[in-house]
């Protein structure tokens, strides 16, 4: 029986593939139309979705933003 040892190209494939999901600050700040630095402050103020911090990198599950977008949904109220 011979096991087969991955090769480079496999073994970087399955290293992007563990990201799959998840947003860089600049693709989310693209994403919602603003800079990487109200992002920073969205995390100071406690106010952002929430973020993945892995080392000094930081990433955005895509799912958990959805959510966040989701608890920021305000009805119109109507003025009299």
């Amino acid at each position: 029986m011979c096991i087969m040892q991955p090769t480079l190209a496999n073994e970087a494939t399955q290293q992007t593939n563990i990201l799959i999901g998840l947003l860089t600050p600049e693709q989310l700040a693209q994403q919602l139309g603003v800079t990487t630095r109200t992002l920073s402050r969205w995390e100071v103020q406690r106010i952002g979705p929430p973020r993945v911090v892995i080392g000094r990198q930081i990433f955005y599950r895509i799912a958990s933003v959805d959510a966040w977008l989701l608890s920021r949904e305000q009805r119109r109220t109507r003025t009299r």
